[in-house]
């Protein structure tokens, strides 16, 4: 048909790790390169640029997706429009993280911890901590992880994603004390901010975990 597919849910290396990236586009190639492709779509069917948004499955029945993610070729990065099978997506991603495989053996990738995000300003990042207070101001729900919002690393739920929480029978103000997982763009917003649209940016995690 000519158009252009982006695999709903995940993102490739960027150019910042040309090997990495290189890596993740052999696979693709190799994974569906001139053959019948089979797509599926679980939300919005096409991005601003007129780009099609599907999960895609090769002539033998391989969800590429899950693939790419499994070998460490990828990680999850979804929006609120387009949010099927993120749940599966985080397991083939916590899977390959903790194997160490792919793009989760490199520096440029590494979970980061709440109080480094300073340094990591105006990029995608997956951030650990335990929230130390969760505070809801207009409808947003603002989960703070150091003791001064103005200055520490924050992840702001929307009231969308709020309501999303609702809907599933969870509340985020109840994440105070946890320890949980966030990713997302992370801008400076009183401190190091990253905006959760949706309840999949966020993962509960165990008190001890080794990934």
């Amino acid at each position: 048909s000519g158009d252009t597919l982006r695999l709903a849910g995940i993102a490739a290396p960027d150019r910042n790790t040309a090997a990495l990236a290189r890596e993740a586009q052999a696979a693709l190639a190799g994974l569906v390169g001139r053959k019948t492709l089979r797509l599926s779509y679980g939300g919005r069917r096409a991005d601003r640029h007129g780009r099609l948004i599907a999960h895609v499955h090769n002539a033998n029945g391989l969800w590429v997706q899950g693939e790419l993610l499994a070998r460490g070729l990828a990680r999850v990065a979804s929006f609120a429009d387009n949010r099927a099978r993120l749940a599966e997506m985080l397991l083939f991603e916590r899977q390959a993280r903790a194997a160490r495989r792919g793009i989760w053996a490199h520096a440029a990738y590494l979970v980061r911890q709440a109080p480094e995000t300073p340094k990591f300003l105006n990029s995608f990042q997956i951030v650990e901590g335990r929230v130390l207070k969760a505070a809801k101001v207009r409808g947003q729900v603002y989960l703070n992880f150091g003791a001064d919002w103005r200055t520490d690393f924050t992840a702001a739920v929307t009231k969308g994603a709020a309501r999303l929480y609702a809907k599933a029978g969870r509340d985020p103000m109840t994440f105070q004390g946890r320890r949980i997982r966030v990713r997302g763009w992370l801008k400076p917003r009183n401190g190091p901010m990253i905006t959760v649209t949706h309840p999949e940016q966020i993962e509960l995690l165990p008190e001890r975990t080794t990934e």
